[in-house]
């Protein structure tokens, strides 16, 4: 029989760590109170980290970390006067007071949900790995390859997983990008977006050369580095995928913009921006080919723990993949939750399974050798 003493001291110290420096912070806050609302207590302890708009990183407690938490226009990180930093360790991170250089406790786990830049592009990871903690979701390289939409379509392309065309230019060139030379190859309407963004942040759908001059100069806003796609037309599909070495895919859903296309604030802001078909209605061979081509792109891109891939589906049935976000968002109607749900997942659960893939994956990690010479 287990005292209740007992049962406390087997839960597991979860590390959420939210917001960041990136344009998708009040996107992080949003999907952090979800996590904090759904997470299983009777397994976890909540440890909860804010990171503001400047990089400072705060420990808050549970009733007052955020301000305005209802209304995603106006959500904010209330920030604590209890500053912390990350110690690395042999036997895990170490939480210390930023000021008076106190401990705080060390962590089991992190629950990394800071979207974007410095987010999910391998540079939170990174320094998970360096603080030798199990952490939810792709490692350094998986995450760097996703975030760079550039690199990561050419080698999608190289895996014969099919992608819209696309040209890539550098701040350097900026002058140079010539848009009939752009429309001539790609043809209008065309995209434009920042390479290393994610959420719709800095994209635009372009026709003319007066929106064309103004979407390159505002995608540069947000990164040195930016592509132009071919409009690929067709049913905006999403696919959540979910495991390490062998990972499973959920039954897909579909996006219906109400908008011009799927955008930032369709996503996260405005609630009849889109609507969400959950399960898309599609014949049981196109899901299943959708499913395959979604855990393919998953293993192409070294992908672990949990991704949403977004693909096109053509009428004339080519599958195309837009993009593979490996820190999907987690809000209140964010899909990578949605068609776990109604493939059979609950919210709760999926947590619980995250938390046990990091956990897995860092165990596999202490077997590998750190010295080429026997150790005694």
């Amino acid at each position: 029989m287990t005292c209740k003493g007992e049962k406390v001291m087997n839960k597991k110290k979860v590390g959420i760590i939210f917001g960041g420096k990136s344009a998708e912070h009040e996107v992080s806050l949003q999907s952090a109170k979800n996590i904090v609302d759904a997470i299983d207590r009777t397994a976890y302890d909540v440890v909860l980290i804010g990171i503001d708009k400047q990089g400072k990183w705060h420990i808050n407690e549970e009733s007052s970390y955020l301000l305005h938490a209802e209304n995603p226009k106006l959500i904010e990180l209330n920030k604590s006067n209890n500053p912390v930093e990350l110690i690395p360790g042999d036997t895990g991170g170490e939480l210390i007071h930023a000021e008076s250089a106190t401990s705080l406790g060390q962590l089991d786990v992190v629950f990394p949900i800071v979207h974007g830049t410095l987010g999910e592009d391998g540079s939170l990871q990174g320094m998970m790995r360096l603080a030798n903690l199990p952490f939810v979701g792709t490692d350094v390289l998986g995450s760097a390859l996703c975030m760079d939409k550039d690199i990561a379509k050419k080698l999608l392309k190289l895996a014969n997983i099919q992608v819209a065309k696309g040209l890539t230019f550098r701040r350097a060139q900026m002058d140079s990008i010539d848009f009939s030379r752009v429309a001539e190859e790609l043809g209008t309407p065309m995209f434009i977006k920042p390479a290393n963004q994610g959420s719709s942040v800095g994209v635009s759908k372009v026709s003319t050369k007066e929106e064309f001059d103004k979407a390159i100069r505002e995608a540069f806003d947000f990164d040195h580095k930016l592509i132009i796609e071919e409009a690929i037309v067709g049913r905006e599909i999403e696919c959540s995928i979910l495991g390490n070495e062998e990972p499973i895919a959920s039954l897909p859903g579909e996006i219906l913009p109400q908008t011009e296309f799927y955008s930032y604030d369709s996503k996260y802001i405005d609630e009849k921006g889109a609507e969400l078909e959950i399960p898309a209605d599609l014949p049981e061979e196109t899901t299943k080919r959708i499913q395959e081509i979604a855990i393919k792109a998953f293993q192409t891109l070294e992908c672990e723990g949990l991704a949403r891939v977004d693909v096109f589906l053509t009428e004339a049935g080519d599958i195309y993949v837009n993009e593979i976000n490996t820190l999907p968002g987690f809000t209140t109607i964010s899909m990578y939750p949605k068609l776990w749900e109604v493939s059979g997942i609950s919210y709760s659960e999926l947590i619980n399974r995250l938390i046990e893939l990091a956990i897995d994956r860092h165990e596999q990690d202490q077997l590998l050798k750190s010295s080429v010479w026997d150790e005694e």
